[in-house]
């Protein structure tokens, strides 16, 4: 059974070095603003098997660095976490849910609401695009 929970910052950097930057140092997955966020793990079995920043500006909230472990791809986990912080982004009266989505992602998004918004760009050898979804207000 998958269970989630709010973590701190620094657990979440080996899933990030792991999934998402596997070529760069571990030292380096850590962000200036994982201070000014709420960061959430996903368990199974009492290991962490999936990580996701949240950050507020204003309404608008943008997650970040979501990983899930290659061993549990494609097996609702990335479901269930991007469920519980939608869930949180509405409890906290949210209007928007965002991110800078690998468009390797664009589907997975696609599924749960989200458009396609701007122009690709490149950033640390990975082209992205902005995949936002509304929050209806309550």
């Amino acid at each position: 059974m998958l269970s989630i929970e709010q973590i701190r910052p620094e657990l979440t950097w080996r899933l990030r070095h792991e999934v998402l930057y596997p070529n760069e140092q571990l030292a380096h997955m850590a962000m200036e603003e994982d201070n000014h966020g709420y960061h959430f793990g996903a368990f199974q079995d009492n290991a962490l098997v999936a990580v996701v920043s949240l950050f507020q500006r204003g309404r608008d909230w943008q997650f970040r660095k979501f990983a899930v472990t290659d061993a549990l791809q494609g097996q609702r986990v990335g479901t269930q976490l991007l469920d519980y912080i939608t869930a949180f982004v509405v409890k906290e009266n949210g209007g928007l849910l965002w991110c800078n989505a690998r468009l390797s992602a664009i589907g997975f998004y696609n599924k749960f609401g989200f458009s396609a918004v701007g122009e690709v760009f490149h950033k640390n050898g990975f082209d992205y695009i902005i995949m936002q979804k509304d929050i209806p207000s309550g």
